[in-house]
């Protein structure tokens, strides 16, 4: 079938079918569902499926294969799971209008999914993948920093050459081969309550503390670097009369490369070393939950053969650096060339506007089929780069 050939109506039936499907991270039935679909139409295509369970609070994770090999000139991700609370679907499903679909994980990231398959039936049908060894990893908690299924993403990306990432392209239409690393940190100050009028001074007041926390992180911020930090959620107290024992924060830590997260995670174990209040305690936990993905150059290698397909099919291809996560920064850490953004256009992810654009569903169709055409004849990209070991962090366990 050639690309002329798409088949737009149909396209868009199964979108509207797996949108109308609840999936959020913590729905292990809707994600079942959706990993269902996805394994019955490459289990006719005749490619070997497998499903994983890594936790008993999330849905399986799907492995597709179309080889007996251990080694795969390409992998293929992408995410089943949405941010979405169950009965969202209900509320506002599937709906075209003005030339854009909309529905909860349209964009993030159903139709990625769905172009996944399309592709990839289609060339099949044609014939193009007969010499190459593909494997598609569908998880079912991206959208919570993929906690479990993470081993499982590196084990499958160090056994491949490259690794294809089908977030939706961003809203100007520009690809992603660069994301910042993402960090989660929790902080809780412990102190000493006291009555705040009778005898303030046998308290300890771990809000007070934890004020000097918010303000020393906060001053960590650096633009230039790419470093930002946000302490996003706080609590403690239990009541306005009382000296707090007790304060809360948890951190979101934006980084371009590790070497900045050691340097806020040291200057975290040196505050709670050295508390600015007397009497107080802190403990940190979480890390670095997903590393930078900076393009090497075999990563630059694949975006210009990206670039050359589009001048070839008149699709602009650009690229986007963005402080948003995704899988592929676990492949991009262990040195596989990775690229992003590989889905339809789309917008407004996580809210209630998220979109996709119609009439870019079958232009990006058409550049990533003859992506993975190109990667599947002799002398695609070079071999797998991934035969080092990631770069780690010392912190405190989650």
């Amino acid at each position: 079938m050639s690309n002329d050939a798409f088949d737009l109506a149909a396209y868009l039936k199964d979108l509207e079918y797996l949108v109308n499907i609840d999936s959020g991270s913590r729905d292990p039935a809707g994600t079942a569902k959706i990993a269902e679909f996805f394994r019955q139409k490459f289990t006719d295509m005749g490619w070997q499926g497998k499903t994983h369970s890594f936790d008993c609070s999330i849905g399986p994770c799907l492995e597709l294969v179309n080889t007996d090999k251990d080694q795969y000139d390409m992998l293929l991700m992408g995410h089943m799971d949405t941010v979405f609370e169950s009965g969202t679907a209900k509320e506002r499903p599937f709906s075209l209008k003005a030339g854009k679909a909309f529905g909860p994980g349209v964009a993030d990231m159903k139709a990625g999914l769905l172009s996944i398959y399309y592709i990839l039936s289609s060339l099949q049908r044609e014939g193009k993948l007969n010499n190459s060894a593909i494997c598609v990893a569908l998880n079912s908690d991206e959208e919570i920093s993929s906690k479990f299924s993470r081993p499982w993403l590196e084990k499958l990306s160090k056994k491949s050459s490259c690794a294809l990432v089908f977030e939706p392209a961003r809203a100007d239409g520009n690809l992603v081969n660069r994301r910042k690393g993402v960090g989660r940190y929790k902080v809780e100050i412990t102190g000493v309550a006291a009555h705040s009028g009778v005898d303030p001074e046998k308290g300890c007041s771990a809000i007070q503390e934890l004020a000097h926390w918010i303000l020393a992180l906060h001053r960590q911020t650096n633009y230039q670097t790419g470093t930002t930090v946000n302490v996003g959620l706080v609590s403690g107290g239990t009541a306005v009369n009382v000296v707090a024992d007790k304060a809360v924060a948890e951190i979101d830590l934006r980084i371009c490369s590790l070497s900045e997260a050691q340097a806020i995670e040291k200057l975290m174990h040196r505050m709670a070393a050295n508390p600015k209040t007397p009497g107080v305690t802190a403990k940190i936990t979480g890390g670095i939950t997903r590393p930078p993905m900076n393009p090497q150059e075999k990563t630059m290698q694949l975006c210009r053969i990206v670039e050359s397909i589009g001048a070839e099919m008149g699709v602009n291809v650009g690229w986007t650096f963005t402080g948003g996560g995704s899988d592929g920064c676990f492949s991009a850490n262990l040195g596989v060339p990775t690229i992003d953004g590989l889905g339809p256009v789309g917008g407004g992810a996580h809210s209630a506007d998220e979109y996709i654009l119609i009439d870019s569903i079958q232009p990006r169709y058409g550049l990533v089929k003859q992506l993975i055409q190109r990667l599947a004849l002799p002398g695609r990209i070079a071999d797998n780069a991934s035969t080092g070991t990631a770069p780690t962090l010392t912190c405190h366990p989650a």
